[in-house]
């Protein structure tokens, strides 16, 4: 597993504040881990080498307090979470726009671990196509185990959202 950093070197953000990769995480509110459980797509911000923000649109697996993100090696978010741990999600219901969820975190893990990374693609394809498990199964037979795949374990740090309740 490789190392996390926080932020970049003597530069804490002004905006968040600065992400102490040692913080215990917090205990999300029931509507909130009810929210994120379910297969929704999130949306990941992640920094630049020059600062700027850079999204993504992802799959995720919620496993007890931290969250799982999978990659094909090579795209920009990867590389920039292997330089700077902070990472920010947004997790929007497609039924109801106005119902999301934000959530703060950084990552204190990378599995490098082709088998293990592997597996959490794998895991991953099955619940997003829980409706059509042929489909995913092509996914992971057809795609993703000819890929080099690399997983982030993120520690969330902080929520914040807007459910109705």
């Amino acid at each position: 597993m490789g190392e996390a950093r926080a932020g970049p070197a003597g530069r804490p953000s002004r905006t968040i504040g600065c992400m102490d990769a040692t913080a215990q995480s917090p205990t999300l509110p029931a509507r909130i881990r009810e929210f994120i459980d379910r297969p929704l797509f999130a949306s990941i911000a992640t920094i630049d080498p020059d600062g700027g923000p850079r999204q993504a649109v992802i799959w995720y697996l919620v496993r007890g307090e931290e969250l799982v993100i999978n990659s094909l090696e090579g795209r920009r978010w990867p590389a920039n979470l292997r330089r700077d741990a902070r990472i920010s999600f947004t997790v929007i219901d497609p039924k109801d726009g106005y119902n999301w969820v934000g959530l703060n975190g950084l990552v204190y893990a990378v599995v490098d671990d082709l088998p293990q990374a592997q597996a959490d693609i794998a895991a991953m394809a099955r619940l997003y196509h829980a409706d059509d498990p042929d489909e995913a199964e092509d996914l992971i037979h057809n795609r993703f185990e000819k890929q080099r795949r690399v997983s982030f374990r993120i520690r969330i740090i902080g929520h914040h959202d807007h459910i109705e309740d």
